[in-house]
C-alpha cells in the first residue's frame, strides 16, 4: 500500500494520523487530507507541505488523489460512516485502510517498542522515545502527543532498528501492531462502547501482549490482573512499579530536590540506576519514568544515557503542561479525560501545592464515557476545591438522553459551576484564583491561551 505515490488521510488532524502523514511525506509521497476543524497541528503540517480541507465535499479532493490505482486512503475510526469523502473512496475502488493497519506495517519492519494502557501511555512513550533518541541506539517515533522537547509527534531515524509508538486500545487498533518490547501501564475499563465489558477489554490487552515477537519482552504494571500464560515461552515477562520492591523494576529513595523535581533510584534485574532526576513534575510521572527506564534498559540504553535524558525531559503538550507558574498563580493544561487520569492528575497537583486552592475546568469527552463512569468522574473531580464544567464534547457520538453535564454536576460534592465555552474565562476569573487546571480531550485547550492572557493581565492589575 505504501508503494503508491499518493496517500489521502481522512481525519488527518488526529494525533496518530498526523504522525503517519508526516512519515510518508518525509518518504517523498504526495500527502493531503480532510479534517473537521483546523488546529495548531494541522497548521504545522501545512508548513511542511501537507494540505488539509475542512469541507466534506468530494470536489475538495485534489484531482491526482482521485486515481485509485495510485492512491491509498487512510482513515481513523473517529470519522463517521456517512462522511462524503470517505464514502467516495470506499465506493470507487480505492484501497481504504485504517490508520492502525498502516502503523502495524511499520512495526513489522522494525524492532517496535509499543506502549499501551488506558492511561499513562503518551507520557511514557514520549519519554522512551526521548531516551532512545539521545542514546547510541536511536529510534523513529510515532507519538500520541506533541513532545515539548522536539515540538513534534514524529521523527525518523533510518539508521536505527527501533521504532517507538503508542499502542491505542480504542477500536482494538493495537491488535494490528507487532511489538518487540511491549508495555502495559493500566487496564482500567474504558471504551465500553467498543468492548462492552471490562473483561472483554482485558482480553484485548492479553491478545495485544501475545503478539510480542519471539526474543522480545512484555512489561506490565505490578498488580494488574494479567495472565502470563498467554505469552510465548520465548518472550521474557517483567513487571514494574512506582515503589513496590516485588516488581522487577521499581523506584526507591524518592525525594524532591530544591528545584521541585523528583530524584530517585531505579532497581532493575541487572542492578541499580542511581542519581536519577525527572525533569517533569508529578509523582505519577515517576512511575511512568520507571516504565520508560525499564523499556530503554531492555533495549540496551546505557545508564548515563538514561540519566541524562530523564533530567532533560520536558514532557508533552497538554500533559501536566504549565502555562503560568509563579508564586501567586499557576495555570496547568492536561489531556486527562478518564476518571483515573483525573484522579491521578489532581492528586499530584494537590501534593505539589498542599495549602493551595485548586480550580478545575473540565470538558467531559463522549456521552458514552460520561454515562458509563459518571460516579467515578464525580468522585475524581470532587478532589478539587472548585469545578467549572463545560458541556460534553461529542466527538464521534450522538447525544444520549439524560446524559449531560447537569447530570454529572449533580454528583460532584465540591463547589461546581456549569458554563459554556463562551463564558468559561469569565466564570474562572470571576472567583479568586490560585491553582487553575484545564482538563479534557475535546477542544477546551483552545481556551488556554486567552485564559492565560486574562490571568496574567489580572496579575499585573493587582
Amino acid at each position: 500500500m505504501a508503494k503508491r505515490d499518493n496517500i489521502y488521510f481522512v481525519g488527518i488532524g488526529g494525533i496518530g494520523m498526523s504522525a503517519i502523514a508526516r512519515h510518508y511525506k518525509l518518504l517523498g509521497k504526495n500527502v493531503c487530507g480532510y479534517d473537521k476543524t483546523n488546529s495548531r497541528l494541522i497548521e504545522e503540517m501545512a508548513s511542511e507541505g501537507i494540505a488539509t480541507t475542512f469541507i466534506d465535499n468530494v470536489d475538495e479532493i485534489p484531482a491526482e488523489f482521485k486515481n485509485s490505482e495510485n492512491t491509498t486512503v487512510v482513515y481513523t475510526p473517529a470519522i463517521p460512516n456517512d462522511n462524503k469523502i470517505l464514502s467516495y473512496f470506499r465506493n470507487n475502488g480505492f484501497d481504504v485502510v485504517k490508520r492502525a493497519v498502516m502503523l502495524g506495517d511499520l512495526t513489522k519492519e522494525h524492532d517496535a517498542i509499543c506502549i499501551s494502557g488506558s492511561h499513562g501511555k503518551t507520557t511514557t512513550s514520549t519519554l522512551v522515545a526521548h531516551i532512545m533518541k539521545n542514546s547510541s541506539l536511536g529510534c523513529s517515533a510515532f507519538l500520541g502527543g506533541i513532545s515539548s522537547n522536539y515540538d513534534t509527534n514524529y521523527w525518523s531515524n533510518t539508521k536505527s532498528d527501533f521504532v517507538v509508538t503508542e499502542a491505542d486500545e480504542y477500536d482494538r487498533s493495537f491488535l494490528q501492531l507487532h511489538p518487540f518490547l511491549t508495555l502495559i501501564t493500566a487496564m482500567d475499563a474504558d471504551h465500553l462502547d467498543i468492548y462492552g465489558t471490562k473483561e472483554e477489554m482485558r482480553k484485548a490487552f492479553h491478545q495485544f501482549a501475545s503478539q510480542t515477537t519471539c526474543g522480545g519482552s512484555v512489561i506490565y504494571k505490578y498488580g494488574l490482573d494479567f495472565d502470563d500464560s498467554v505469552i510465548d515461552e520465548d518472550v521474557e515477562i517483567f513487571t514494574y512499579s512506582l515503589s513496590n520492591s516485588k516488581a522487577d523494576f521499581f523506584a526507591s529513595n524518592i525525594a524532591i530536590n530544591s528545584d521541585g523535581l523528583y530524584t530517585f533510584t531505579v532497581s532493575t534485574p541487572m542492578g541499580q540506576i542511581r542519581d536519577l532526576t525527572l525533569g517533569l513534575p508529578g509523582l505519577h510521572n515517576v512511575e511512568n519514568a520507571v516504565a520508560a527506564v525499564a523499556l530503554a534498559n531492555l533495549a540496551g540504553a546505557e545508564d548515563d544515557e538514561i540519566r541524562d535524558a530523564l533530567i532533560s525531559f520536558k514532557g508533552n503538550r497538554r500533559r501536566f503542561d504549565f502555562h503560568i507558574r509563579t508564586k501567586e498563580l499557576a495555570l496547568i493544561d492536561d489531556y486527562a479525560h478518564h476518571p483515573e487520569e483525573i484522579r491521578t492528575m489532581l492528586t499530584s497537583v494537590k501534593s505539589m501545592y498542599p495549602q493551595r486552592k485548586v480550580t478545575v475546568a473540565f470538558q467531559p469527552h463522549l456521552y458514552t464515557r460520561t454515562r458509563d463512569f459518571a460516579d467515578e468522574f464525580a468522585s475524581a473531580l470532587s478532589l478539587a476545591d472548585r469545578v467549572v464544567l463545560l458541556d460534553i464534547y461529542p466527538a464521534r457520538e450522538k447525544p444520549i438522553e439524560g446524559v449531560n453535564s447537569e447530570m454529572l454536576a449533580s454528583k460532584i460534592t465540591t463547589d461546581v459551576t456549569l458554563t459554556t465555552k463562551e463564558n468559561l474565562i469569565k466564570d474562572i476569573t470571576s472567583q479568586p484564583m490560585d491553582i487553575v487546571v484545564i482538563m479534557g480531550a475535546g477542544d477546551i485547550d483552545r481556551l488556554v491561551a486567552p485564559l492565560k492572557e486574562e490571568m496574567l493581565a489580572m496579575l499585573e492589575r493587582k
